[in-house]
């Protein structure tokens, strides 16, 4: 089959798949759609027809393809350099505000969420901090607010991550913030972080904003690369509606803003400042 006809046939499929459920992919790109039910098929030894056919009749698996489709990968400080950049330029503007808001939109299993809570204990802002957390996956969702991940998988790196995202003299010691359970596989976030953070599911595609603050910190890393590129222009304009004038957006290290929204944010390596106030009709 000719890649023009494959991509035919997964969009046929992603209206079934609408139909059959609250979720809408249709605008996502083609080519991350494509690769990602491939697999799912391939997971699930299912022909097209097959998988067309256990979508209609089956809801539980229609909640595991729509796991697959939006799996993101994430990791505690990954990209070191932007937190770093938080760190020294960002969060330090913050001092004297009396309150910080901030979103995590597609927050995953919420390891980011806990980075970001650690830099801001570390420069004593995390009581001033009303922190949002969202995603399309109720079951990363669960995740996150469990705090607990794997120690064998990832401990190297992530501890690497750690000490670059602070300076070389003061970082701090990453016991301070996990339990490291090596016999038990585990690094979980201490409780007393766990509770700094309100989840909510929310499909960022099709659903209002679930709540009507402003917000002064948004991060939307390694999202909308999977999104065409009238979506991402909606989101966009969703993100710098809901910042306030000088807010920060954070994006991906591979995302980047249309020609349109230069004028409207100063860019600064991955981190963006929201200048003047506009609305985009789409």
């Amino acid at each position: 089959m000719q890649n023009s006809e494959l991509s035919q046939t997964y969009k046929e499929y992603l209206l079934i798949l609408k139909e059959c459920s609250p979720y809408d992919f249709s605008e996502y790109s083609d080519n991350s759609i494509d690769r990602r039910i491939q697999k799912i098929r391939h997971d699930y030894h299912l022909s097209m027809p097959d998988l067309i056919q256990k979508t209609k009749s089956d809801p539980e698996f229609v909640e595991q393809v729509v796991e697959a489709i939006t799996v993101n990968t994430t990791e505690l400080f990954r990209d070191p350099k932007v937190w770093n950049q938080l760190r020294q330029k960002v969060l330090p503007t913050f001092k004297n505000h009396p309150k910080i808001n901030i979103w995590h939109a597609g927050c995953s299993t919420g390891q980011e969420v806990y980075s970001l809570i650690i830099l801001l204990d570390d420069l004593n802002l995390l009581d001033k901090a009303a922190i949002y957390a969202t995603d399309i996956s109720q079951k990363a969702l669960e995740h996150a607010k469990r705090g607990s991940y794997r120690f064998s998988f990832n401990y190297e790196k992530y501890l690497t991550n750690f000490q670059g995202a602070f300076e070389q003299s003061d970082t701090p010691d990453i016991k301070k913030y996990f339990n490291i359970n090596e016999s038990k596989d585990t690094i979980s976030i201490k409780p007393q972080f766990l509770g700094r953070v309100k989840y909510i599911k929310h499909d960022l595609v099709k659903e209002e904003l679930p709540f009507y603050n402003k917000f002064d910190l948004i991060f939307c890393r390694n999202v909308l690369i999977y999104f065409n590129g009238a979506l991402q222009t909606k989101i966009v304009q969703r993100f710098h509606d809901n910042l306030f004038p000088g807010g920060n957006m954070v994006l991906g290290s591979h995302e980047t803003l249309n020609g349109f929204f230069k004028t409207k944010f100063a860019k600064n390596g991955p981190v963006y400042a929201r200048t003047n106030s506009f609305h985009l009709k789409y």
